[in-house]
């Protein structure tokens, strides 16, 4: 069996992906068949987060171990039949880290393999691709007051320049400590 996928990049504009990939390949291979579709360069990270009817993320897997024992679920793990049960399931899709493009993954529908097909295979491409990473989200999540764009920071010049130091304590240091410290290292030259 062969899932069509509808992969819908996440902009203002209109662009998606029909991609059909084996039911029996992994997220690992659905990463590669994103990155063929929409053109995407590098070997950056990837994340894929498993939501649940509601949207709601239910696990993420990374495409390497990020965790500190080393026994982290990767996309090589997971394989479509546990991410997809029926038509209508969503994931989340992650692409980059400075630039990050993210993507709505959708079970179109379930149909049969053809012969002499290497999967996956985009089938269908509508929207041209912008040439840089949109920031949709983050705009849309500023408004909902959830992650400050990167641009809401203050400068750190700003910051230096609007900091006032007379605050700080005018405490005189004893030089005999220093003396002290400076015998000690003296003595292990010997």
């Amino acid at each position: 069996m062969v899932y069509k996928l509808r992969i819908i990049l996440d902009t203002k504009e209109d662009i998606f992906r029909d991609v059909e990939i084996k039911c029996k390949q992994t997220l690992w291979n659905l990463h590669l068949g994103i990155k063929s579709a929409f053109s995407l360069m590098g070997e950056d990270l990837s994340l894929f987060n498993i939501l649940d009817e509601e949207g709601v993320v239910m696990r993420s897997v990374p495409l390497e171990d990020m965790s500190d024992d080393g026994e982290g679920e990767i996309m090589s793990d997971v394989y479509l039949t546990e991410v997809f049960e029926k038509p209508g399931d969503k994931i989340h899709f992650q692409y980059g880290f400075m630039d990050l493009w993210e993507f709505f993954v959708e079970l179109v529908e379930v149909i049969d393999e053809k012969p002499a097909v290497n999967y996956p295979i985009t089938v269908f491409r509508f929207g041209k691709m912008p040439l840089k990473a949109p920031n949709r989200t983050a705009a849309k999540a500023k408004r909902n007051g959830v992650i400050p764009a990167v641009d809401d920071f203050p400068s750190f010049e700003d910051e230096f320049n609007d900091t006032a130091f007379e605050d700080e304590d005018d405490e005189t240091f004893d030089d005999e400590d220093d003396d002290f410290i400076d015998d000690a290292f003296d003595d292990d030259l010997d």
